[in-house]
Parts: C-alpha cells; structure tokens; sequence
C-alpha cells in the first residue's frame, strides 16, 4: 500500500517547511538507513515500531522523497508473516534492515531475533518493493546488516553486536565468503562499538557508522570510525550525533549518512511516549572537515529545512529536547491522530531549533486540551536567556475538545533562535500542548 503525504504545515499565504521527525503522527520508523538509488530519489529503510511490549515489528515500510519535505511511505515491502510474509522459514520479528542495488536489482538485507539471530536477505526490481522470496544468510548469525558495493563491484557485508564484523560478498548478493570473516575496527571503537553497523565510501575513505554508547551508558550516540579499505582497519573517530535528551527514556540511536543534492545528512532517530521504543526517524545536514572528519551536530526542529517560521501552526512534537516528565505522545485519537506534549509536570523543559524571527510580534498562541492548566515560560535561546512571555493557561469547563490560550511577548530582535519552554502547573493537574504559533 502506497500513501503519499506532505510531511509539513501548509498555512494560506506561508512558505513550505521541512521539520523532525519526519514520519506522520501515529507512524514509527526507526533505524533509518538512507540510500539513493539512480532516479535521483533519497530512500529510507528503516524498521518499524509497533508496540512498548518488543522492539520493531514483522514489516518494513519504505520512505521516499525527492525534495526532503514531500514523503511518499509505501507500507509493508516485506513481511516475516501476516499479509506478504515473505520470510518461510520463520515468523520472528524483523529488526533493522539495510538495502543495495545491483544489475538492475534491488536486494533488502534484513535481521531478526532468536536463538540464532537470523540475517536473509529479498529481492525487487523496484526501490519501493515489493521485496520477495526472503532467504536466509549462511554463516551471518547476528543483527543489523550494512552493505557497501565497491567501484570495482565487490560487495561488502556488515554485521554484529557488541562487535562489529564484516566479510565479502558473493557475486550473488545473497551469501558471504565465509573465510573473509573479520572484525575491522579498532579498540577504541569496539569499546564504543553497540550495534547498527552501517557503511559509506566518500572519495577514498571508507565511513563506518555504528550506535555508540561512549556517552551515558547507553548508545544514545551515532558514532564513526575512518578506514582506507572497505575491510578496514578503521580508526574511531568519534560521535555524529547524540539523541540523549529526546526522551525520558531514550535509549538507543540508529542511523546512516548519505549525500542528497550535493548536501550531506545524517539520518537518526528519536524515542517518543516515555519508551525505548516508538521512534522516529529524523535528520540533519553535517559538514566534513579538511581531514575528512565530521563535526558533531545537535538535534533540531528545522531538521532538512531552514529555520522555521515563527507565525506558522509549530507542532508540539516538534521538540528537540525534553527534560523532566514531558514526552512527546498522541493527545487525540477521536478523530484524525495527532501528537504533542503531554503528562508535562512541574518545571518540565522543552526546547526547539530554530526559528528565523523577523516580524514584529506582539503575542503567542497556544492550542492546549481542554482540562489543561499551567503556565508557560518562554526564553530566547537557552534556559538562561531573556523571558520573552509568560502564558497563562487555565481550563474550560464546557464540553469542548480543544483550548486555545494566548499571551503577549515582549520585542525578539531579528534573526535565528532558539525557543526553550518552562512549564509550571501543580502535581495532580493536567497539561498537554498539541502546537503554538506567534502572531
């Protein structure tokens, strides 16, 4: 099933936007691996989560683009059961994929979990699937396959857990020389080394991009490590991106980079509702240095695009960082989904990056859940900066489903901002935010 959606707000007589996450409310698809194939097009394969109780699902979903604010999301490509089960010889859940293309045909590398931990691979004559007649992969006994196909046509395969692995393919595509089986990075990156393997060659360097848990004790982190051949050794060189403050409980990263219109991205994901689970696929451009290093970049709300635009409808799921209770769920299931802020508590945080302010505004808008109460503290650019409002919201007692509160905000002088909100309510009171806007 194809479904195209405008993954932005269009408002009457405003400019279009790009924004994280960039999956629909009430989609999960995590673990983005991103590649572009010879329509020009940027595809993502990603696994997709369905529940708190088991990471991932029994399916895979496809996301396309052609500009990174339009996404088309072909749903089930390929299945381990149900409706297209395409994977005979179990019924397991299926973890993070990867994909390549070669002769005219497009191979989908998938995993699942159990005791073996299995890794097959399908076959499509089209990007979008659908992937077909899922076989098994001999001698790769693990998780998160990657492939990289060379300038001369050799096929590498990735793979592993607590220590990554790599071996040639063969020429099929659909099995590893067993006797090419060697772990390529150095120590530092095995100590940092999770799991999520993935593979890039930028002119003659070779990019291994893995979840890394250098950082808090638990591989919030997309780390990197450098080699001069696609079997290594490769040097760690340290982090692209750390998700750590998206969620109370955040807990892992999983993503790719790959150059889309002359730019380069990375592709990550954030956890939402309180979970290690539900996540959502995100982006950000990064930059190379002379040396071929990557510098560090932090989370945003813009994502792909420019700054957003203050005066547009800003989605509460927007945020790029959350401190405290708050958690970014679904607020609204009576009619079309919707997600926000909610569960948010005494001196809860929520920051987003960034907005280009060149207006004058005079006030802020707030749409809220009825029964919500609390105030909002708005401060320019970090938790220190200059208190720009104060908003005050109080609940209805009608039988509404929605509130909108307002306020007025002090001058904002011209330029790029960040906005970070500090929410005040009593313990036993209930607050969600569905989205704002200045006016």
């Amino acid at each position: 099933m194809r479904i195209f959606l405008t993954l932005l707000l269009l408002m009457s007589i405003q400019e279009i936007i790009a924004q994280n996450p960039i999956t629909p409310p009430g989609m999960y698809i995590a673990d983005p691996e991103a590649h572009v194939w010879k329509d020009g097009k940027l595809y993502i394969y990603g696994s997709r989560d369905e529940s708190d109780d088991y990471w991932c699902s029994y399916t895979h979903h496809v996301l396309s683009t052609s500009n990174l604010t339009d996404w088309d999301i072909t749903e089930n490509v390929f299945a381990s059961k149900g409706e297209n089960d395409q994977v005979k010889f179990h019924d397991n859940l299926l973890f993070a994929p990867d994909a390549a293309y070669k002769n005219g045909t497009y191979y989908l590398y998938f995993c699942s979990p159990g005791k073996p931990k299995i890794e097959g691979v399908a076959t499509s004559k089209n990007p979008n699937g659908p992937f077909v007649n899922g076989k098994q992969i001999k001698d790769a006994f693990g998780i998160d396959p990657a492939v990289l196909i060379d300038d001369d046509g050799q096929a590498y395969y990735f793979w592993g857990q607590g220590k990554p692995k790599v071996a040639k393919l063969k020429p099929n595509m659909m099995e590893i020389d067993k006797s090419t089986i060697i772990y390529p990075l150095d120590e530092k990156g095995n100590v940092a080394f999770h799991e999520g393997s993935s593979i890039r060659k930028i002119g003659d360097l070779y990019y291994l991009v893995f979840a890394d848990d250098s950082r808090e004790n638990r591989p919030t982190c997309l780390g990197y490590a450098i080699g001069s051949s696609p079997m290594g050794p490769f040097e760690y060189k340290g982090v692209i991106i750390d998700n750590y403050n998206c969620d109370p409980s955040s807990w892992n990263n999983h993503g790719s980079i790959e150059k889309f219109k002359g730019q380069w991205y990375v592709f990550y994901h954030r956890s939402t509702n309180n979970s290690q689970k539900f996540r959502k696929a995100c982006i950000e451009p990064i930059y190379f240095n002379e040396d071929g290093t990557i510098d560090e970049v932090e989370m945003t709300s813009q994502g792909a695009g420019k700054p957003l635009n203050p005066t547009n409808r800003i989605e509460a799921e927007w945020t790029c960082g959350l401190s405290g209770n708050v958690r970014v769920s679904t607020i609204s299931k009576k009619d079309i989904i919707s997600e926000g802020l909610s569960e948010i508590k005494n001196n809860d945080t929520a920051i987003y990056k960034y907005f280009s302010f060149e207006d004058k505004l005079t006030s802020f808008e707030v749409k809220t859940s009825p029964n919500s109460e609390g105030i909002i503290e708005i401060r320019l650019d970090n938790a220190k900066g200059k208190l720009i409002g104060t908003i005050t919201i109080k609940p209805k007692n009608e039988n509404t489903a929605y509130k909108i509160s307002t306020g007025s905000i002090k001058k904002i002088n011209k330029g790029k901002h960040a906005l970070h909100f500090t929410f005040k309510n009593n313990s036993d009171s209930e607050f969600s935010i569905d989205w704002f806007k200045f006016n």
